[in-house]
């Protein structure tokens, strides 16, 4: 199942509650190299597919970029994912790790084997902490990785730096 988060969906002040937030990555590690670096030109962003098997984190990802000016659709399984990624066209996806069925890393191969997702954005954001699950989220075709509990400001600065 999935949704598309429509403008006013959200209660009023929701992102101005983050505004104050401030902190590191969380994981220690360094960016994954960004898109322009790999291709030479960052793809524009607009349309997102959030991705999360908690909805409340779906929800409060998908209402925080909302208001930052992205058209977001959420799914609440890696497998409703693939199937709205090959229904429709996203320009990034921001995916857990840990879900049940199909987790995020099968997730991002799967849409790295489809030719619209070759060069897509994925950006991971997972509560694994171990010092080998940025690696493996890089190496199955996520460009970064973020770990819970998210900071917003360092997630619109991954999107940012992705993105066009």
């Amino acid at each position: 199942m999935f949704h598309t988060i429509e403008k006013g969906d959200a209660p009023d002040g929701v992102v101005g509650q983050y505004d104050g937030l401030q902190g590191a990555r969380g994981d220690g590690a360094p960016a994954a190299p960004s898109l322009s670096e790999e291709e030479g030109e960052k793809p524009v962003c607009r349309r997102a597919l959030v991705v999360d098997d908690a909805p409340d984190v779906t929800e409060m990802l998908a209402m925080l970029m909302r208001f930052a000016g992205y058209e977001v659709t959420m799914a609440f399984s890696a497998a409703d994912a693939l199937g709205a990624a090959r229904r429709d066209h996203f320009d990034m996806v921001v995916s857990d790790i840990g879900m049940p069925v199909m987790n995020g890393y099968q997730l991002a191969e799967a849409l790295r084997q489809l030719p619209d997702y070759k060069r897509v954005p994925l950006i991971a954001v997972t509560g694994f902490t171990q010092y080998d699950d940025r690696a493996r989220a890089i190496s199955s075709g996520f460009n970064d990785f973020l770990t819970k509990p998210i900071n917003p400001n360092d997630l619109l600065e991954v999107i940012k730096r992705l993105c066009g």
